[in-house]
């Protein structure tokens, strides 16, 4: 029994026991190939009698057949019936020499006999007279080299098969049966593969050993005393057992190598240019026995090879799983922009979540249902399944909020997601709907639960680290459609509330006149516009009317519009002439803290009252506002010019009164500039001049309403429906008959 010893200390650069790698390959070149010798044999006579020979030739002979005197025909016997002593009798008997090239040789006989191969010269022995008096052999063996061929051709191959990317399983099948063809003696070969932690080997190849065998050490751990390739690899330098059955190092798979008839194991580490551990290159036989320094040098010759190979191959598995995980974020991504599109594509919480359990299936698992808390109860608002039966049964479950074996419960309490590989805890249709495991995710804002994502698996899904992130990531961005939905219905409504509350819910009734208004805020209606009229009654069958422009929108604007309305309202009845009003409404405006605004405020105020004879007189001013317009008896229209300042900028507004008389079916129209500057999309305003016109498209005899739908017609057409980015406010009042 016989093991490789410890590795020599590497010595210093420089000193005189340093050899480099090209020394090394070198030196196992030389212990593959050898180093070739002539052989010199003298025969006599007939009988071809060996009279002397040179060691050489007694070496490639064996070593127990060194004797002359003897007929080689004698001496070895074997070569009779391969030709070679017929062609010794023919040069001795023609004089002519005879020469071979790589001539096979099998020396010896039964299971002693070695192939060989000679290059060789037969000369014949002449003497004084020209006579042949025997023959002379020269020649070298090239057993090495037929060898070195067949092993540079098989390594070429190899070479070739790892360039061409083969898979590495066939470029470790061809080397092992390529080395077992080499060797002169039976041998197995066998390649073991370390993990990437390199504390394991996996089965890699070994086309000869028996499956129970690969089977059995496939995953051994890789340790001293662990075997020869375990062995080898822990310690990784070569590990020679020249006799299993009594090395210790086999002693837990000694029963097993009996089994397989394998009683010598020589292993070498395969070895990355890092030198980290790429698995192990093994050589077994069936008899205990030594290695030879050319099988040594087999050994390492492949092992780099192997080395070559299994590097390429992880390479390439390292970039296919680079792109690989490339491709599924490239997916992921994909997949979370797509449902985020569809989740903000509507401001409507219901509708959110049911895009966010329509986004989930099939792509995160086959159901899903989405639960969220209103009035401290678990209402279930959406989900989804393959068919639906199964959304329906799905639906019909309603999880108990503060049930402890209820998963979306325990997740609304811990706003932590919850995993498992079993259907929920509780009651639920689970066994109906054949669910294998679940995930639930907490959809929260801010940290709060507001509801939970259920995914429910069936049949052979299940979820791994991925999918439980890419839902998490789902959910909160769904939580943030969700919140964003909320804040805007919230504010729509607050908006909503707020502009009816500063807008007439009802018109009045007006004797002797008609009353029509148009309101449209900008935009989304999100904030409260600038925009705002009024008609109310004041004592001696006076009414008041008034509509305004407030600088901005929002909160400020809201404040501005209900001081101007409720001072308006509050004067009126105080201060007879429309100018006073105004006046009054101005004060109101410059005196407010600056907390409440500082916009300014565009107004026309009046005041009408029935005419005796049918009609209305009308009394008004104008603040800094668009010019009211007169639709006379003859359906045309001119502005009202009555000059003013805009109010709360300066004390005194220079207000100048202006006094009409409406006949019946004539209108007078106020209106903001939202109307007269809705622009269209090369830039250019609806203006002044088209208003003008629009009023007079108006039926003949027009009521109020029909000379409001004439001037939104207009504006609609004109700007192709954009709503613009200014509010829109009409007030008309139209003369009725007595």
């Amino acid at each position: 029994m016989k093991r490789v010893p410890e590795q020599p200390a590497a010595q210093p650069a420089g000193s005189a026991g340093t050899r480099t790698a090209a020394e090394a390959g070198d030196d196992d070149l030389r212990a593959l190939f050898g180093e070739s010798a002539a052989l010199f044999a003298c025969l006599a006579g007939p009988a071809h009698m060996l009279e002397t020979a040179n060691n050489a030739f007694f070496t490639a002979i064996g070593a127990d057949r060194i004797r002359t005197g003897l007929p080689l025909g004698q001496l070895m016997p074997e070569l009779v019936g391969q030709g070679f002593i017929a062609l010794l009798d023919r040069v001795y008997r023609t004089g002519r020499p005879y020469s071979a090239r790589h001539a096979r040789v099998l020396l010896g006989t039964g299971a002693d006999a070695r192939e060989a191969f000679f290059t060789f010269t037969y000369e014949p022995s002449l003497d004084v007279g020209g006579n042949v008096t025997g023959v002379r052999v020269i020649g070298v063996e090239t057993t090495q080299v037929m060898q070195a061929q067949r092993l540079t051709a098989e390594h070429r191959v190899l070479l070739e098969q790892i360039a061409r990317q083969a898979p590495l399983p066939d470029v470790l099948e061809g080397m092992a049966r390529a080395i077992e063809d080499l060797a002169p003696e039976e041998v197995l070969v066998s390649v073991l593969l370390a993990d990437a932690d390199g504390r394991h080997l996996r089965h890699g190849a070994a086309p000869s050993l028996p499956a129970f065998y690969n089977q059995a050490i496939d995953g051994i751990a890789t340790g001293d005393g662990v075997g020869s390739c375990g062995t080898a690899a822990h310690r990784r330098q070569s590990v020679i057992v020249t006799d299993i059955a009594t090395d210790p190092f086999w002693n837990e798979f000694r029963d097993l190598a009996e089994r397989a008839g394998l009683a010598a194991c020589w292993s070498t580490p395969i070895l990355a240019r890092d030198k980290s551990l790429l698995g192990t290159f093994a050589m077994y036989h069936r008899v205990p026995c030594e290695p030879q320094e050319a099988d040594l040098a087999l050994a390492r010759v492949f092992a780099d090879t192997a080395a070559l190979a299994i590097e390429r191959h992880r390479a390439e598995e390292a970039e296919k799983e680079a792109k690989a995980r490339e491709e599924a974020a490239r997916d992921d991504l994909a997949f979370l922009l797509e449902a985020s599109t569809a989740l903000t594509a509507d401001l409507d919480v219901t509708q959110v979540l049911t895009r966010l359990a329509a986004s989930c299936v099939p792509k995160l698992a086959p159901l899903c249902a989405v639960d969220i808390i209103e009035g401290g109860r678990v209402r279930r608002i959406a989900t989804a399944a393959p068919t639906e039966a199964d959304r329906d049964l799905l639906a019909s479950h309603i999880p108990v909020y503060d049930a402890a074996d209820d998963a979306v419960a325990r997740v609304l309490a811990s706003a932590t997601s919850e995993v498992a590989r079993r259907a929920p805890t509780g009651p639920g249709p689970w066994h109906d709907l054949e669910v294998t495991g679940y995930l639930c995710v907490p959809l929260a804002d801010r940290g709060t639960p507001l509801g939970a994502v259920t995914l429910l698996s069936t049949g052979e899904h299940a979820f791994d680290g991925h999918t439980v992130a890419l839902a998490e990531e789902l959910v909160r961005r769904a939580a943030s459609a969700a919140r964003n939905a909320r804040q805007y219905n919230y504010r729509h409504a607050l908006a909503h509330d707020l502009q009816a509350g500063l807008l007439l819910p009802d018109l009045p009734d007006v004797p002797g006149a008609d009353v029509a208004t148009y309101y449209h805020p900008a935009g989304e209606g999100l904030d409260v516009g600038g925009d705002f009229y009024d008609v109310f009654p004041l004592e001696d069958d006076r009414w008041a009317f008034l509509l305004g422009d407030v600088c901005g929108r929002g909160a400020i604007a809201a404040t501005t519009t209900a001081l101007v309305r409720h001072t308006a309202r509050a004067v009126a009845p105080l201060l007879p002439a429309p100018a006073d009003v105004v006046r009054a409404i101005n004060r109101a405006l410059t005196n407010r803290p600056d907390s409440h605004g500082t916009g300014f405020v565009t107004l026309v105020y009046g005041q009408l009252t029935p005419a005796p004879a049918g009609g209305l007189d009308i009394e008004l001013v104008r603040a800094g506002h668009t010019p009211p317009l007169h639709l006379d008896a003859r359906h045309t229209s001119c502005p009202v010019d009555a000059p003013g300042l805009l109010l709360g900028v300066a004390t005194d507004p220079h207000l100048t009164p202006c006094r009409l008389h409406l006949g019946p079916d004539e209108s007078l129209v106020l209106y903001t500039d939202g109307i007269t500057e809705a622009r269209r999309r090369d830039g250019e305003l609806f203006g002044d001049a088209r208003l003008s016109r629009a009023v007079t498209t108006a039926p003949a005899r027009p009521n109020a309403q029909n000379v409001i739908d004439a001037v939104v017609q207009a504006v609609h057409a004109f700007n192709e429906g954009d709503d613009g980015d200014d509010d829109q406010a009409i007030l008309v009042l139209t003369a009725t008959k007595p």
